[in-house]
């Protein structure tokens, strides 16, 4: 009848330039057996990230290396920018948005220095976590995508 009590759709972008993977193929236990959630990860080209959807900025890790983003639909991502990239204590990277921040999909959230980090760390892949229990499909696994208007996954 009518969806009332339906929780309104939102798209989800591509935080960076870069191949899309399955969050199983990341290399890290935490992340690839879903511990934190479901979610995807991109291997980046470069080291722009973006917001992939519109929402506020809850949190920011004062490594740099992480942060939390809620819609006004209620739904949590983490944004975990590569592995073991704590141990950096924020150096090679830069925030250009602060907690509380209303963002848009495909602004830019943060930066770091590619050639810097991807020599100390384990992996730079960009990793999305739903934080809210919600599972997502692929819309194009494997793929090189861009970031843009175009969504890259399903939310279930």
């Amino acid at each position: 009848m009518f969806n009332i009590f339906k929780k309104a759709q939102f798209k989800i972008v591509s935080p960076a330039k870069g191949k899309l993977k399955d969050i199983t193929e990341v290399n890290d236990k935490t992340f690839s057996t879903k511990t934190l959630g479901d979610g995807f990860a991109i291997e980046p080209e470069n080291g722009d990230v973006h917001s992939p959807m519109d929402g506020v900025v809850e949190s920011i890790f004062p490594t740099l290396h992480a942060l939390a983003l809620k819609n006004s639909n209620g739904t949590e991502i983490l944004i975990h920018i590569g592995i073991n990239t704590v141990t950096l204590n924020g150096d090679g990277f830069k925030s250009f948005v602060s907690e509380g921040k209303k963002v848009n999909a495909g602004d830019r959230l943060v930066t770091f220095d590619m050639d810097f980090v991807k020599d100390k760390v384990k992996s730079t892949d960009i990793i999305v976590i739903f934080m809210n229990g919600q599972s997502c499909e692929l819309l194009k696994n494997g793929a090189d995508v861009e970031v843009s208007e175009e969504e890259i996954v399903n939310i279930k």
